[in-house]
């Protein structure tokens, strides 16, 4: 893969196989009492694959989310990442697998510093136990330096070295997403989920992120599924679309195709016959 802007070593050391991100959602149905969320959904994701799915508030998107990394378990269906089926396993046995995320609303420590909520990620990648951190022997050292070198390269990509001792707390609303997205990136996922990563933004942080998301795709290879509302952004990134409506999907093709489709027009702005 080429490298752009100083490529981070946990992208630039891994070999393809270990960069590996194969999503296979199979006639998934989620109901909450009476409500039918997600009702026989399928999808797939390939390794290297920016896919977007949109579709009007309440359509599932972020339920669906929810199903692949572990947060809701679905009544019916299967998930298979890898060839591992992962339906039913928790959100943390799922981040193990390889499957990092952002949130819709934004789920970081506002009293502790960027750095401190990147480093949190890190515990994925801790060998060392209680003992050995208490008297930080030789081992414990050159394992923090490797995480501190992973989290300062990523930390330089997104361009947060202004910021990367500050409280999140106390960062505008656009950079407490970047630092979201740091945190996601520092668990090193092979597909990363991203919730509306555009959601509060300015156009210019919106153009930053458009870029980080691009880079982290085209440059690094890396696999992502991306939930979001803004369809100018959607069209101009996305390699593939799917689209839900009412818990079903109704449409899947590449931006073009999705953009004139008959379905995807009728769900956003009603049955235009009848005007």
């Amino acid at each position: 893969m080429k490298a752009f802007r100083g490529q981070p070593s946990i992208f630039a050391s891994t070999q393809p196989d270990e960069r590996r991100a194969e999503l296979e959602v199979k006639q998934i149905y989620l109901n909450f009492g009476g409500v039918m969320a997600l009702h026989n959904v399928d999808l797939t994701v390939h390794t290297g694959e920016l896919l977007s799915i949109i579709g009007p508030n309440g359509a599932g998107k972020t339920s669906l989310l929810n199903c692949i990394t572990g947060y809701y378990h679905p009544q019916r269906g299967q998930i298979f990442f890898n060839g591992e089926e992962i339906t039913g396993l928790h959100p943390h046995e799922i981040t193990r697998k390889g499957i990092g995320r952002t949130y819709q609303n934004i789920e970081l420590f506002p009293g502790i510093t960027v750095l401190g909520n990147m480093l949190l990620a890190r515990h994925l990648y801790c060998n060392y136990g209680i003992a050995k951190a208490s008297v930080f022997s030789s081992s414990v050292r050159k394992e923090e330096v490797r995480h501190r070198r992973i989290l300062e390269e990523l930390i330089d990509f997104l361009e947060m070295q202004s910021i990367r001792k500050k409280l999140v707390g106390s960062l505008p609303y656009g950079l407490r997403k970047r630092v979201e997205l740091g945190r996601a990136l520092a668990l090193e996922p092979k597909l990363l989920v991203l919730d509306e990563p555009f959601a509060g933004m300015t156009l210019e942080e919106k153009e930053d992120m458009v870029r980080f998301l691009l880079e982290l795709n085209a440059a690094w290879g890396q696999t992502i599924i991306l939930v979001e509302h803004d369809m100018s952004v959607v069209m101009s990134i996305s390699q593939r679309i799917v689209v839900l409506n009412f818990g079903e999907k109704i449409a899947e093709g590449p931006p073009e195709e999705i953009q004139n489709h008959p379905e995807v027009i009728k769900a956003y702005l009603g049955d235009t016959t009848k005007i």
